[in-house]
């Protein structure tokens, strides 16, 4: 069974019978805060935002460690009310030192089987002005439409990956190179599902070149949504954590967010046929009768009630490491005896 590594920065699972010397990537040192900066003091890595050194990768390598840490000593008080402290308890070099942030496991993590609940939405006037201004647009475009069916100029290809846009009749007979598959994003990895260039970078992401050649779609199909990538990012405070994604226009009677306990499934339609999922595996365990979905004119905000005050080491939960079976170790040995 598996158990939670308590090293700094590492907030993984490991299973105690299967722990290498080298399969945790952790933080020896302790978190420093001085001059607005941010960082650990086994490294020189700083920087100011939050979240950004909550995901500051560990500098050592070594076995993970399923030991609990002691809780901080209390300093000791005198009879007037000042604090005795010893001269090792004093932070040196004018830096404030806090402790590290609990573990997960510091509550008992439900079961992700939980039934999933539909999250409370509370819409923004400006989404509701927006929308009826966008309503009152694509009523007259409608009408246009209708006297003829003729592409204009300029419009853009809607196959995935495109970038060309209509400049004729001989646009045509052009080549269009686009993706055939749909976007996926996974553990800060971007990429489509027929090509599987990934990168970390969104621009990247969005220039990637199609891998399939065809004919160019000028006009939008009747059926079905188009999937497409939305930019997503997330900070925490004491008591919550709050994802932000970037989508324009939220249709708010065909969005939804679906949450546990531990699990949150994410639903949006967008700009009218743009459509965007995705399904996160919490790192913490979440309050879902105490957590809202604000949607505004430019994004929607998911805040969740953390179900302890706790620091998360990151959004999602690390998928579990699976040691190799006792065949595929034979298998192994097996090879490395016929090399020699």
């Amino acid at each position: 069974m598996s158990v939670l590594c308590y090293n700094k920065g590492c907030g993984q699972r490991f299973d105690p019978e299967n722990n290498p010397d080298d399969g945790c990537t952790y933080h020896p040192g302790v978190p420093v805060f001085h001059d607005a900066l941010k960082g650990w003091s086994c490294c020189k890595r700083r920087t100011t935002d939050f979240s950004d050194f909550l995901s500051i990768v560990g500098c050592t390598k070594g076995p993970h460690n399923k030991e609990k840490p002691p809780e901080p000593v209390k300093p000791d008080v005198t009879s007037s009310g000042e604090k005795k402290e010893a001269d090792d308890q004093k932070p040196k070099f004018n830096e404030y030192i806090i402790s590290a942030p609990k573990p997960q496991e510091a509550i008992c993590r439900p079961s992700a089987d939980e039934p999933m609940v539909r999250l409370q939405q509370k819409v923004s006037a400006s989404l509701k002005q927006a929308l009826e201004k966008l309503k009152l647009a694509e009523n007259a475009t409608e009408d246009k439409e209708e006297d003829s069916d003729e592409i204009k100029i300029g419009t853009s290809c809607k196959n995935g990956g495109c970038t060309k846009s209509f400049e004729g009749p001989a646009s045509d007979s052009d080549v269009c190179l686009y993706h055939s598959g749909c976007p996926i994003f996974h553990e800060g990895m971007k990429y489509w599902s027929c090509c599987k260039r990934k990168t970390s970078d969104f621009n990247t992401f969005l220039s990637q070149e199609g891998c399939t050649k065809g004919t160019h779609l000028w006009r939008k199909k009747d059926a079905g949504k188009k999937v497409v990538p939305c930019r997503f990012d997330w900070h925490q405070t004491g008591t919550q954590v709050i994802i932000s994604i970037y989508a324009k226009n939220t249709v708010p009677e065909l969005s939804y967010v679906d949450a546990n306990s531990t699990t949150l499934n994410i639903h949006v339609i967008f700009e009218g046929e743009k459509e965007f999922e995705q399904n996160i595996s919490l790192w913490g365990v979440i309050d879902v009768s105490k957590s809202i979905v604000n949607m505004m004119a430019a994004k929607i905000e998911v805040a969740m009630k953390k179900s302890e005050a706790m620091l998360w080491a990151r959004l999602d939960l690390p998928p579990p490491v699976t040691p190799p079976k006792e065949n595929e170790k034979t298998e192994e040995s097996d090879s490395e005896d016929e090399d020699e």
